[in-house]
């Protein structure tokens, strides 16, 4: 048994092809982000990554939400360390998401509010129902989103943020478009159909060289441009020199399908 296949406790996981879905599975507490939960998902999505089984994470959430941030009912009365303990988690698990090789889908359904807003703005892509909302309202409870704050506003401008992280109102699925959160916006119905057919799409392309470029699309974010053109041109004579990449272009002047090796 992959190590991702496991028994979690408040996580599901089932590899489907070259597609691994894991899907937050705490329906009854809208998906609230408990350390235990946090433990999980992390364990599992390293696992995806580590055995590389699959190409695409689509990241999903039973129940009437796709995660209602932190569980606040963990939250009262306990001591600094706890605190600690708790946004290290949240901090590991959004950085093992841009970790992994393997780009990681949010499937969001209903609302992503507070951590769980940073979670899907964390994820290299984001397909939602036009139902979907997503808000930071840690200010109206006396707990600003800061941690959410870092996802957020590297994936959308300063202003916007700014306005979601002081007001903490809700933007539709459709403005989260508009802003840049979201790749795709679809009805309820077409959800799943549209978010593995997107994962599909992916999974088309050799594993080895997305894995390579998601990495070096993080790395080169917060670069000067000359440096991120040094160092990206690294990557690509890199990247020129694999097997898949000879193959990719051989099959392309062949008119064929590439058959991809992995190395």
């Amino acid at each position: 048994m992959l190590e991702a296949e496991k028994t979690y406790e408040h996580v599901l996981f089932e590899q489907d092809g070259k597609i691994a879905r894991v899907t937050m599975n705490r329906p009854e507490k809208r998906n609230a982000l408990s350390l235990a939960h946090m433990q999980e998902l992390i364990s599992c999505l390293k696992a995806v990554g580590e055995e590389k089984e699959a190409s695409v994470v689509v990241l999903g959430g039973n129940g009437p939400a796709f995660c209602a941030g932190h569980d606040l009912s963990e939250m009262v009365g306990r001591d600094p360390e706890f605190y600690r303990r708790l946004f290290d988690a949240c901090c590991e698990l959004m950085e093992t998401v841009q970790a992994i090789p393997q780009p990681v889908i949010a499937r969001v359904h209903g609302v992503a509010t507070a951590a769980g807003c940073q979670l899907a703005a964390t994820c290299d892509l984001v397909v939602a129902a036009e139902e979907a909302r997503f808000a930071t309202p840690g200010v109206k409870i006396g707990l600003f989103c800061s941690t959410p704050m870092v996802a957020l506003s590297r994936a959308i401008g300063q202003k916007k943020s700014m306005e979601m992280l002081l007001t903490g109102d809700f933007i539709s699925a459709e403005e989260a478009l508009a802003e840049g959160l979201v790749n795709r916006v679809v009805s309820a119905h077409e959800l799943e159909e549209q978010t593995t057919a997107l994962a599909d799409k992916i999974a088309e392309a050799s594993p080895l060289v997305v894995g390579i470029g998601k990495q070096a699309f993080y790395r080169q974010l917060d670069m000067p441009t000359e440096q991120a053109y040094a160092y990206t041109k690294e990557v690509m004579s890199f990247n020129a020199s694999f097997a898949d990449a000879q193959e990719g272009i051989c099959a392309f002047l062949e008119k064929r399908k590439p058959e991809w090796k992995g190395r």
